[in-house]
Formats: C-alpha cells, structure tokens, sequence
C-alpha cells in the first residue's frame, strides 16, 4: 500500500471512531507501528487528526464518542485481560454496580461465574451478559435507552439509585487523565456514572492503555474519587502513558496492569484472579470515598511503605557488612 494509500485509510478510521490506537492502525494497513507513527505525524501536520497517547483523535483536543459496533472491535484483547483482571477483585455474594461499556461488558461476562452475586446495572449489555447466571440477581435502572451505547439514561435511572449502597463500582470511559479523571464524551452518561459512584464504597475504573490521556468533554469521576485502574501494559515506546500511570499512582490510585496476551480471543482467557498482574506502589495514603460505607478503610499509606523499604535496607548493609 502507498503512502497516501495508507493515511487515507487511517484518517477514514480516526473519522468513524474518534479515537484509534497506533497498534490498530498498524493492523488494518498491515505494517508496522513505526511507519504508521510516522503517517500520523504527517496527518497531525496538515491539521487533519491530533496525536495521543499511543494513537489519534479526531482534531481539535477532545474526541467525539464512538458508537458501540466501533468500540467493540478496538483493542479487543486489552479489553478481555481487563475483564479477567477485574473479575478476580469480585468475591461471592458481593452487591456491585457496573457501567455501561464494552469493556464493562467484557467483566459482566465472567462475572457470571461467580455465584451469589448482586448486580445492578444500566447498562442492557451487561443484564444480558448476565441473563442466564446462575444465582446471581440482576437490577436494572430506570430511565431512558441511549441506543448508540445501549444503555439507560436520564432522570429515572438517576432516582433508581437514589438510597443504593453497595461495595464497589466498576465503571468506563472514553478517556482518562491525573488531572481530570474518567470522563466522557455524552452528558446524559456522565450524570447516570456519577450517581452509579454515588452508590459505592469503592470505584474500580477499567480503561485500555489508548485512554489513558484522552480527554473528554464531561467529568464522570474525578481523579481523588477512584480507588483503583485496571488497565493493560502500554507499548514500550508509549512514555506519556506510563507518565500518566505515574501520575494516577502519585494521586493515590492503586494501578492494576494486566498483559494483553494472557487471554484467549475467544473471551474466556484465564480464569478471573489468575490473569498475570503488576500492582503500582502507592506514593501517599489512599483518599476514601465521601459518604460511602467504607470510609473509614483505607489502603497502603506511605509511611507503611518507607518504613518497608527502610527495613530492607538495612538488611542489606548487614549482608554487606558480613561478607566484608
């Protein structure tokens, strides 16, 4: 393919999604990430589509959302890893809350394996996911259906959740940064995700290395509100979004990484809790969510942390000390 063959085709697939990471371009024009870095950089020059991390957006500095049939075919093993990952976190017999989203869709899928679970939801593909679980309850929200994304909106999904308390929720987006956290692109979605936070005690944000960085136009969870990411391990090339890792981390989001090619394309993958996992050290002491019923809980602080790596240390001089 020619050139202009080729960023043609990629300033086409920026059009129709919004956003579109490097690593899919590379595989629809089949070539390498390195060439397509560099159509990129050319279209980027003529004003036609903006650079992010590990991808392109439409122009401008916020992308526009992606209908579902577009979002469901991105970044499709990065998605399930998360989903596996995530799915380990659930315990039996818990009440959560789950977004709308593809990636959130993904987890409904194996948490339907998970016995004695509660589950409410906005979202239609989620409920269906979880149609046919055995012993685990479903509970729909109210309001009115958004089709692009399949999911109910509006005033009377945000009254149904008025007085819900659960454990945690897991929630989606269309992009994410340190300084603004999880946001989106569509305001009615925005307010339903705000309400679904509203309701738990801990917020667990799945979001693929393409979103990290990306920001939209509405706030859904702000950065000191959520507990924990899990996200997928970004290219070894891709520093701004391992900047942006550091940045959550440094804010007092736990990071959980999974490896993208540790699930099967099927779906299935590795059972949930086995998924390898790489777990980012938090700097400072986590903030808890206001008002939720585990306030008062909080996760590593950073004197817990010094006084282990104080400890290691001097072990260490011991050791050097002997042998000398």
């Amino acid at each position: 393919m020619f050139a202009a063959e080729r960023r043609q085709l990629i300033l086409e697939m920026v059009r129709a999604n919004g956003a579109v990471s490097l690593r899919e371009l590379a595989r629809v024009v089949q070539t390498s990430e390195v060439t397509v870095r560099r159509d990129v950089r050319a279209l980027e020059a003529e004003g036609l589509l903006d650079r992010r991390h590990g991808g392109a957006v439409l122009p401008g500095g916020f992308t526009r959302e992606s209908g579902f049939p577009q979002k469901s075919h991105l970044a499709t093993a990065e998605k399930t890893a998360i989903a596996d990952l995530a799915a380990g976190l659930v315990e039996e017999g818990e009440a959560v809350v789950v977004g709308a989203g593809t990636t959130t869709q993904e987890l409904a899928r194996r948490l339907a394996r998970i016995p004695g679970l509660t589950v409410v939801t906005n979202s239609l593909l989620v409920a269906q996911a979880l149609a046919h679980a055995n012993r685990v309850e479903v509970v729909m929200t109210g309001g009115t259906l958004r089709g692009s994304n399949y999911a109910l909106v509006g005033s009377g999904a945000e009254q149904s959740l008025q007085g819900l308390r659960v454990s945690r929720a897991f929630l989606s987006g269309s992009g994410l940064t340190a300084e603004r956290g999880l946001s989106t692109s569509n305001m009615l979605s925005a307010s339903v995700d705000r309400a679904l936070v509203q309701a738990a005690a801990e917020v667990v944000v799945l979001a693929d290395h393409t979103k990290l960085g990306t920001d939209t136009m509405f706030q859904t969870v702000p950065t000191d509100v959520i507990t924990r990411l899990v996200t997928d391990e970004p290219p070894s090339h891709d520093d701004r979004a391992a900047t942006e890792l550091q940045a959550l981390a440094d804010q007092g989001v736990q990071i959980t990484v999974a490896g993208a090619g540790a699930a099967g394309a099927g779906g299935e993958g590795v059972p949930p809790g086995r998924q390898p996992r790489r777990d980012m050290p938090l700097p400072g002491q986590r903030r808890t969510h206001p008002g939720g019923p585990g306030a008062g809980a909080q996760l590593r602080s950073a004197g817990s942390l010094a006084e282990q790596q104080a400890g290691s240390a001097e072990r260490a001089r011991v050791a050097d000390l002997r042998r000398r």
